[in-house]
């Protein structure tokens, strides 16, 4: 006996294809799902039980809320990492009730067989999506040596448009570890530092304040890695007025520099049978 598709998937169905829309009909799979995730959650505990202990469910749900989507021909699955709208996706709109009458109804999935498949909410999202890439990327970089780290970073600067890119990581130096410039035009320039750290947790207050001390009177900018995350100490504390700008990127933003970049990865295309072209074939005459 299948499983119904449950209400904690079914109520990614809407806000996919609102976000989708409000962005132009395609955007970056990991940032939609995170936009998802916050729109649907944000402010519960969940979300926020979810995202102090650096877990991704609630973008796995999205993950799979897409995939129904994807099959019912709302949301164009064929180049991976990138979530667009079909012409169908865009015309149509999705409040709870009509998504749960969808789901229950199995109407939202294309009936290619006898045999509708819905989804068992104990495994994991898509493997096809972006984003299961995560654990086994971040699983990876973690494993690195700290100078490993500290280049890697260097290298990701490199791709992202930073020029004179260098690892320093001498002791003593309030955790700066790297230093670079970015050129915005012909007439605006910034002297930019960095930091890496290896976390499996969540980086806290005291980290940048160090950072920030370090960085006084010598840069116009910072830029802090991890392979962890930023408690909501830690984000106030880097945008709090009176100290240097400083810049955060946490694992989830790390992975998708990697991926938009190309970095440590590698492309995968996937492709789906086209049932109905085969139907001529399956004529006898």
């Amino acid at each position: 006996m299948m499983k119904k598709v449950s209400e904690r998937f079914v109520r990614m169905y809407g806000p996919i294809l609102d976000a989708l829309r409000e962005v132009g009909g395609e955007a970056p799979a990991r940032e939609i799902a995170r936009e998802v995730a916050d729109r649907v959650l944000g402010g519960t505990d969940e979300r926020i039980r979810e995202l102090k202990s650096g877990g991704n469910a609630a973008e796995n749900e999205v993950a799979w809320a897409r995939n129904n989507l994807r099959e019912g021909g709302l949301i164009d699955g064929s180049t991976r990492g990138v979530w667009r709208l079909t012409a169908e996706g865009w015309k149509t709109h999705l409040d709870i009730q009509s998504a749960l009458k969808l789901g229950k109804h199995s109407e939202i999935i294309k009936k290619r067989s006898p045999e509708v498949k819905l989804i068992d909410e104990n495994i994991e999202a898509p493997t096809e999506d972006n984003l299961p890439i995560g654990p086994s990327l971040i699983e990876t970089i973690r494993a690195l040596p700290p100078k490993g780290f500290e280049r890697l970073c260097q290298r990701i600067l490199r791709e992202s448009g930073f020029t004179e890119v260098t690892v320093t990581g001498r002791a003593g130096d309030g955790g700066i570890d790297g230093r670079g410039i970015l050129q915005i035009n012909d007439l605006v320039t910034f002297r930019v530092l960095f930091q890496c750290k290896r976390y499996e947790g969540s980086v806290g207050p005291g980290a940048i304040r160090d950072f920030q001390g370090a960085m006084l009177g010598r840069t116009d900018k910072g830029i802090f890695l991890t392979t962890g995350t930023f408690t909501a100490e830690a984000q106030r504390e880097a945008a709090r007025d009176g100290v240097p700008p400083l810049e955060l990127v946490d694992k989830d933003r790390l992975i998708s520099l990697m991926e938009n970049k190309g970095i440590g990865v590698k492309p995968r295309m996937v492709f789906d049978v086209d049932d109905e072209f085969f139907e001529p074939f399956r004529q006898e005459t």
